[in-house]
């Protein structure tokens, strides 16, 4: 199973973590997790995996790890070339490097063009940027490709925002 991961903070300080599970060629959920926190650390440039990373353990406690075989996140694994870990690090290092991370971000971060790779999908002219680690880039890029869709964003991956995002 396949795990992918997102978070929609509220304007009073809250968010919403949601999570679905899918095997790489399903195009509905396997399963739906939802888990709300009342409050979340305030945004700090340069700092945002401090407030997104403990929304996403929300989630990932729910889950059996031994079941898991990648976890997909809204964002990078790393900020730069030099491999500075994001979102994505972070938690792949919480995670004691036991689950594969797979970063797909939708703008271009300056910077940091060695440690993604650029995928188009469906007719869109428009890139998404993949990362990883603890799975071969080329590999992750192909999994994020191969996700049922016709559009720039895999089926799955936009029904998590919208669910995310619903009260």
């Amino acid at each position: 199973m396949i795990l992918a991961l997102d978070v929609h903070y509220k304007d009073d300080g809250s968010a919403k973590s949601v999570g679905v599970l899918f095997n790489l060629k399903d195009s509905q959920p396997k399963e739906i997790l939802v888990a709300y926190l009342e409050e979340t650390d305030e945004y700090i440039p340069g700092e945002f995996y401090k407030r997104e990373l403990l929304c996403l353990l929300k989630i990932v406690e729910k889950v059996s790890m031994h079941d898991l075989e990648a976890i997909v996140i809204d964002g990078y694994v790393y900020i730069d070339n030099e491999k500075r870990f994001g979102l994505g690090g972070y938690l792949w290092q919480t995670l004691n490097e036991q689950i594969p991370i797979i970063g797909v971000a939708k703008n271009f971060y300056h910077g940091n063009n060695e440690t993604v790779k650029q995928i188009y999908r469906g007719k869109s002219k428009k890139p998404l940027y993949i990362s990883s680690v603890g799975l071969e880039l080329d590999t992750a890029s192909d999994f994020i490709t191969q996700m049922p869709g016709e559009f720039r964003i895999p089926h799955l991956l936009k029904q998590l925002d919208t669910i995310t995002k619903e009260k």
